[in-house]
């Protein structure tokens, strides 16, 4: 069903929840200048925003029966997966950038944020489609499993960040400042406003998640139509991305396969929500489909660090990350 049964208070206040858990993260990890958040802190913080979602999937076990927790989990190992792509765009954006580590942690934060909100408002106008038009079902299917196969086509290609038209459109028609200054975003000279080089980092990094949203939403409606589950399996997922950045920043480039599984995975979901339209809705069952996830995910993972895999240098490095430094040391 489109629209979950879910009371409105509910909704509330998971959203309440989690801007308190924005706010505290935001506390915890405002930096004086210089400080960088650290590869065991980004673990402990990844592992505890992993640790929430799965006592929220019990939650929804006990509040709402076995289907719902599965159909949760499901959701968001598929949505935490393709969130590591994501890092692998973040760590290309802040070396094109050159933006010191100790700000990389407020772009990601507002970033974050604002991927927060684009991807309710997708959800809201994808939950509307689906009730309105079923067939929309088949449209995301294609969606899926052609983003899939471009994906697995351009596995080793990276973003075009110098020729991005966003970035022309705003270094040709805005004023922008040459250098940094702080962690400001905007100031003000001789009465006029001008955009930082952080500015332009933090679009750019918000314009790839809508990027990626489009295929990530569509998603997990193939794993249910429920839109609380929808919502609340996006935002665990995106809470955790910026600990995922910090935890994986200084190893990610070592991934050499986890785009191709990450392809797969994206084919499969279109796969099953094609099927599951043609021949009813448990055609293939959601439990079918996290197991093959958790395998094309893992398998990939695992497959780059078999011992003997020659390893590629690190593209799109991030100068001065606590990861590049330690890394550097290790090949020293």
């Amino acid at each position: 069903m489109p629209v979950s049964p879910v009371p409105l208070w509910f909704w509330l206040a998971f959203t309440a929840a989690v801007i308190v858990i924005l706010a505290f993260d935001l506390g915890l990890t405002k930096r004086r200048a210089g400080d960088i958040i650290g590869l065991g802190e980004a673990i402990v913080r990844s592992a505890i925003y992993a640790a929430l979602a799965l006592v929220f999937a019990g939650g929804l076990f006990y509040v709402r029966g076995a289907e719902t927790a599965v159909s949760f989990v499901t959701g968001f190992l598929i949505e935490w997966s393709l969130s590591i792509d994501n890092v692998f765009v973040f760590v290309l954006v802040f070396a094109h950038f050159a933006v010191p580590a100790a700000l990389q942690y407020r772009v990601l934060f507002w970033g974050i944020l604002g991927a927060l909100v684009m991807r309710g408002a997708l959800i809201v106008a994808g939950a509307a489609l689906i009730a309105s038009f079923k067939w929309i079902l088949f449209v995301f299917a294609a969606i899926l499993i052609l983003s899939g196969v471009k994906m697995l086509l351009a596995a080793n290609a990276e973003p075009d960040l110098a020729g991005n038209p966003i970035l022309k459109f705003l270094r040709g028609r805005g004023r922008i400042t040459e250098d940094y200054e702080g962690s400001r975003f905007f100031v003000r000279r001789n009465g006029l406003l001008f955009a930082t080089p952080l500015f332009l980092a933090l679009v750019v990094i918000d314009v790839a998640d809508l990027v990626f949203a489009i295929d990530s939403i569509p998603a997990i409606f193939a794993v249910t139509t429920d839109s609380f589950v929808v919502y609340t399996a996006n935002v665990f997922a995106i809470l955790g991305l910026r600990s995922l950045y910090f935890a994986l920043a200084g190893i990610v480039h070592r991934f050499h396969y986890l785009k191709y599984g990450l392809s797969l995975v994206l084919i499969l979901i279109g796969g099953k929500m094609a099927a599951n339209g043609i021949f009813g809705e448990h055609a293939v069952p959601t439990e079918l489909a996290l197991l093959l996830t958790a395998l094309l995910v893992g398998g990939s993972i695992a497959l780059s660090f078999l011992p003997g895999r020659k390893r590629a240098p690190a593209t799109g490095w991030v100068p001065g990350s606590p990861a590049a430094e330690r890394e550097g040391e290790r090949e020293s």
